[in-house]
């Protein structure tokens, strides 16, 4: 009985090890998992690098700064003429002009009266010395092609051609000499434009570029009184030729 029993036991400790040294290894996987994925989490939670939140700190602080600096100068732009306005005028003009130029003010908008239509012609000399010179390209119907039926027109095909013309004939009153330096930029920014378009639709090389300018006035609306009301009118068109520009040599395949 005695050697029967102390076998029975012997076998019933080398069952109980077996068990012992699985769960000891489950719970050792258990505990190396839990202690991985709080590695994990520890790495994933620690602040990224000083340099690091010095750059985008620096970057977000910059832009707000523009942000804030462009509504300021625009707001003195198109607000009533004030003592800030004049006394910063230099600065708001050099930030405005040409690209955030407004065709309003604030309290006395100031909608167009005319319809314009903008072409260019192009020259270009041929090696025997010959002035080879395009036929006129209509720079208005390609603006007027990207508004029409588009829901969300860009600003470049409703403005930019159209205000660069407005800012021209504000600095060029008497004659298309440009008397100052912003005359000068209007007529540089107004070539670009015109060259640049030319270029994108008809390609080749040039050295000059000549605009045509036609200028129809709106009619004005039928007087009230029905159909025995005499009609409006309309006034003549009037067309104005500006002079042979040069091209920068380095544009437009030149």
């Amino acid at each position: 009985m005695l050697d029967g029993t102390a076998s029975t036991d012997a076998d019933e400790s080398a069952d109980e090890f077996p068990q012992q040294s699985a769960e000891q290894s489950a719970e050792q996987s258990v505990e190396q998992s839990v202690e991985q994925s709080a590695e994990r989490s520890a790495e994933q939670s620690q602040p990224p690098p000083v340099f690091l939140q010095a750059v985008t700190s620096t970057a977000v602080f910059l832009c707000l700064a523009t942000a804030l600096i462009h509504v300021l100068l625009v707001f003195l732009h198109v607000a009533p003429p004030n003592p800030l306005s004049q006394q910063y005028s230099r600065q708001v003009n050099a930030w405005v002009f040409p690209l955030f130029e407004q065709n309003w003010r604030l309290f006395a908008p100031d909608p167009e009266s005319v319809n314009r239509q903008i072409s260019a012609r192009t020259m270009h000399t041929a090696p025997d010395g010959t002035a080879q010179v395009s036929g006129w390209f209509d720079l208005t119907a390609v603006d007027d092609s990207a508004v029409k039926h588009n829901p969300f027109p860009s600003h470049t095909a409703q403005n930019m051609l159209r205000r660069a013309w407005s800012s021209y004939l504000e600095n060029h009153v008497g004659d298309d000499q440009p008397h100052s330096q912003r005359a000068l930029m209007t007529q540089q920014y107004l070539t670009n434009i015109a060259s640049d378009r030319v270029a994108a639709h008809r390609g080749g090389s040039f050295e000059s570029i000549q605009l045509r300018v036609v200028t129809l006035p709106i009619a004005a609306p039928a007087p009230a009184g029905g159909a025995g009301a005499a009609a409006v009118a309309p006034k003549a068109a009037d067309t104005r030729y500006l002079p042979w520009w040069k091209v920068e040599v380095d544009s437009h395949g030149n």
